[in-house]
């Protein structure tokens, strides 16, 4: 058993080294004249951070764009040393982005760019979620009028609902389509993104519907959406606006499953 608990220390040890550069390590690896130890090390601690960055430029390419090369190895560098990865899959390393953009002295100085990374996770979290098969019209069809008010909907894996403060989605979408870069702007908006087979969509919310598109994702009712609405419409149109916004979800692919509430 000695042998594996010195194995374990010489893990622990290599370990603190790729995260925080602890010396301790050093008194297990052999050098020679022509490699000493730092070189080897050296190329498994760099080898390390190289791989983080490559992961952040897979996830953050419009961000890359606009940083450019230098600026953004800088940035990733920056995050790097201050989040280590605790993920296995390394595609989910960069989920704090946003978070070390907002927060740092000279980058929130541009919030638009901690919004793109935030908007970028977002659509890599789209992109990756778990296949469902979206509802078509025909699940309502055998639904009785006294049944509708307890509806309640089942949403796509895929679905994200993201708030930005600025043009941050026309911006991403001259980027990746190699198109005129608007001028950054003030644009606050809620938007839904979603994916449907393997392409991505994204649009717009009004405040209505971002209204009850959340309250729906935590399963109230149909019912209750039209309640909600009647904040935003008249109390006699609140059910129309309601079965519109239904049928749009269910035309986008948005929705994977409804269930009704209503006793036996």
């Amino acid at each position: 058993m000695r042998g594996v608990s010195r194995l374990s220390q010489i893990q622990d040890a290599f370990q603190r080294f790729l995260l925080t550069a602890d010396s301790t390590i050093h008194s297990h690896v052999v050098g020679t004249q022509r490699v000493p130890v730092e070189t080897r090390l050296a190329i498994y601690g760099d080898g390390y951070r190289s791989r983080l960055i490559e992961a952040l430029q897979n996830s953050f390419p419009v961000l890359a764009e606009l940083l450019g090369e230098s600026e953004f190895q800088t940035m990733a560098t920056g995050y790097v040393n201050a989040h280590e990865s605790t993920f296995f899959n390394v595609r989910w390393y960069g989920d704090r982005l946003g978070d070390f953009l907002a927060a740092d002295e000279e980058y929130s100085k541009a919030p638009i760019l901690a919004e793109m990374a935030r908007w970028e996770w977002a659509m890599a979290a789209a992109f990756d979620a778990a296949d469902a098969e979206p509802i078509d019209i025909g699940a309502f069809a055998a639904v009785a009028p006294e049944d509708w008010a307890g509806l309640q909907f089942e949403w796509s894996p895929s679905v994200q609902v993201v708030a930005v403060e600025w043009n941050v989605p026309q911006l991403w979408k001259a980027v990746t389509e190699g198109g005129d870069r608007p001028e950054p702007a003030v644009a606050p908006a809620r938007y839904v993104i979603w994916r449907r087979q393997l392409q991505i969509y994204f649009r717009a919310l009004s405040e209505a519907e971002a209204s009850v598109v959340a309250a729906a994702r935590e399963r109230h009712s149909f019912g209750e959406l039209c309640v909600l609405l009647c904040e935003h419409f008249a109390e006699s149109e609140a059910s129309q606006h309601a079965a519109g916004f239904l049928r749009g979800w269910v035309e986008s692919g948005l929705l994977v499953g409804v269930d009704s509430q209503t006793e036996d």
